[in-house]
């Protein structure tokens, strides 16, 4: 199973941008369908963006589309969200998450068997 580690995240004011690291390690991801979801207190884990294993798709959360962009690097083993002009809204813990589902429109958490630890993001209003 492959471990994930996120980083990046913080403390940023509104309008401001933050750029989110997942780093792999245990296998390669270059056959991964990777994804980032998000939880804020109270509510349960969505969908944020997703990736296909070669980087050609992606997909977005209507909330997040024109805002955040999702890529993956497969010779880092890592995948990346670069989230731009944020709002108090995106406040949430983010988790990186990984499997060898193939990719569709929808994804969802239950699409994933692996999964970071997760990371802050906190936009003051």
């Amino acid at each position: 199973q492959v471990q994930l580690v996120e980083s990046g995240g913080g403390l940023v004011q509104a309008g401001g941008s933050l750029r989110l690291s997942c780093a792999a390690s245990g296998r390669t991801i270059s056959r991964y369908t990777m994804g980032w979801f998000r939880q804020a207190p109270g509510k349960e884990r969505g969908f944020v963006a997703g990736i296909s294993w070669s980087g050609s798709i992606t997909n977005y959360a209507d909330s997040v589309k024109g805002r955040f962009t999702i890529s993956r690097d497969n010779f880092k083993n890592t995948v990346y969200l670069q989230m731009n002009s944020l709002k108090p809204e995106d406040t949430a813990v983010y988790y990186c998450a990984a499997d060898r589902t193939s990719f569709r429109s929808t994804l969802s958490p239950g699409d994933f068997g692996s999964w970071g630890q997760g990371t802050q993001v906190t936009v003051s209003s």
